[in-house]
């Protein structure tokens, strides 16, 4: 594999930054994880933490140095980050559930694989044109899809991320063939939510991502003002294989790593030894305990 990447993270007008972000990658396979920390909770850039380290973990587990099926891969990752910041919030004895959004993307064989849960994003331009981009889980796409009127919808609205006390809903794509110099984008609504898609695309289609990034995250809190959103964007230009051997500054080459090198941005971390032993019926008692800890919560005197 080869190719170049740039991350940018913004604070924007928020007393602190729950966005994280990170990748990782072996010789044959390369993952790009994104997760936006859900005001509104206790800890949202926990949530977002511990979803980055059980991706990577999960990662660094299966991939040797290639995963046996990428969108099984990123589905059960997916859910068992999930699962383990359920695990931290019973082992804490919070009364509510630290949440984030979540997009991935996985790199193999020249295809892109995607997951996304929530409303952070991916983008996939190729030229000045946008191939694709993740749905967002909001209640307001969600009316505009099925042709309602989204007046008066706030569009921070979800319906599902990881870490509520309900399963979360999720979609996959892919995969997708990757060309020469195409591009992809992760980043949170910070980005998106200033800019239209077409600045975006036009951004990524006319520079490299080295320029791109830092660009469309400057637009964005201008645009955004004083109370903008955290702005975090990750993003990657694909190199084909025929041209593997040409020299190009910034790029990555995992051509010569050994099958057992694993090579990661994302903050060392390790899934819980006892989320490795929880089913599904231990999975629900905790969250069992999370929601009757929440009704006894609401039934105290003020």
């Amino acid at each position: 594999m080869k190719f170049s990447v740039f991350q940018l993270s913004r604070l924007g007008g928020r007393q602190k930054n729950e966005d994280r972000m990170g990748y990782c990658y072996t010789r044959e396979a390369g993952l790009f994880v994104l997760a936006d920390g859900m005001g509104g909770h206790p800890q949202g850039d926990v949530a977002a933490q511990i979803a980055l380290q059980a991706l990577s973990s999960l990662f660094q587990r299966e991939a040797r140095p290639r995963l046996p099926a990428p969108s099984a891969f990123l589905g059960s990752a997916l859910l068992s980050a999930h699962h383990q910041i359920i695990r931290y919030a019973s082992g804490q004895g919070l009364i509510d559930t630290p949440r984030t959004t979540l997009v991935a993307g996985v790199v193999q064989s020249g295809e892109l694989h995607w997951v996304s849960c929530g409303d952070s994003r991916l983008y996939v331009v190729r030229g000045g044109t946008l191939l694709t981009r993740t749905r967002d889980h909001s209640f307001i796409e969600a009316q505009t899809r099925g042709g309602g009127a989204p007046e008066g919808v706030n569009r921070h609205v979800l319906y599902t991320c990881l870490g509520s006390t309900l399963r979360p809903v999720f979609d996959t794509g892919g995969p997708l063939r990757l060309t020469e110099g195409d591009k992809v984008l992760l980043c949170s609504d910070g980005l998106w939510g200033s800019l239209p898609d077409e600045q975006i695309v036009h951004a990524l289609g006319t520079q490299p991502v080295a320029r791109a990034v830092p660009a469309l995250v400057d637009a964005a809190l201008q645009a955004a003002g004083e109370r903008s959103d955290n702005v975090t964007v990750l993003a990657f230009e694909w190199e084909t294989p025929a041209n593997a051997g040409a020299p190009r500054s910034g790029f990555t080459e995992t051509g010569l790593m050994s099958d057992d090198v694993f090579a990661s941005t994302i903050l060392a971390g390790h899934l819980d030894p006892l989320l490795e032993d929880m089913d599904e019926d231990a999975i629900e008692r905790s969250i069992a305990e999370i929601n009757d800890a929440i009704q006894r919560t609401k039934k105290m005197p003020p």
